[in-house]
């Protein structure tokens, strides 16, 4: 089973959740891609919100990784709307089913990544070529994904848009 992330702006999290999940949140909808809707948005395949693109922030800012620390938010689906535990109706889904996730990025770490400049690119793939949760094909790779995380946070943040990950299971 693959899992894809998607990494997008967006002005505010009801076009996000629009975009990413359906109209609405409604996840059993048809809904445009984030191609149709205009987004500006990277594929980044196994590169998760968490751990993954956490260590690159944290590479980032010259401190350890910190599991702990203050990462994404969920936005859907809504724990307070639909709790985990909470089993689907008969003939109903749960969204928690659906294989689908979004959650929204602090924009200290949308900052910090668009604050990356060329020259620190290599270095920073240094230390994130090695971390254990992900496989990049080559070390040009993984600058070459340095890149297009700093690009599109720097566009993110010179629109003032907020930055949003959208993982299919």
């Amino acid at each position: 089973m693959g899992v894809l992330f998607d990494y997008f702006a967006a002005a505010d999290r009801p076009t996000a959740l629009d975009w990413a999940i359906g109209p609405g949140g409604d996840w059993l909808a048809e809904g445009q891609s984030l191609d149709e809707a205009g987004a500006d948005w990277i594929d980044m395949k196994g590169i998760d919100p968490h751990v993954v693109l956490g260590q690159l922030v944290a590479f980032a800012e010259g401190r350890p990784y910190d599991v702990h620390g203050t990462g994404p938010e969920l936005l859907w689906p809504d724990a307070r709307e639909w709790p985990p535990e909470r089993p689907a109706a008969p003939g109903a889904e749960s969204p928690w089913d659906s294989g689908l996730h979004l959650t929204e990025l602090p924009d200290a770490w949308r900052d910090r990544l668009a604050a990356i400049e060329e020259e620190h690119v290599p270095m920073l793939a240094l230390q994130w070529y090695d971390i254990e949760e992900v496989d990049f094909t080559d070390f040009p790779d993984c600058e070459a994904t340095i890149r297009s995380f700093a690009g599109l946070a720097s566009r993110a943040r010179g629109a003032g848009t907020h930055l949003y990950c959208r993982c299919c299971v």
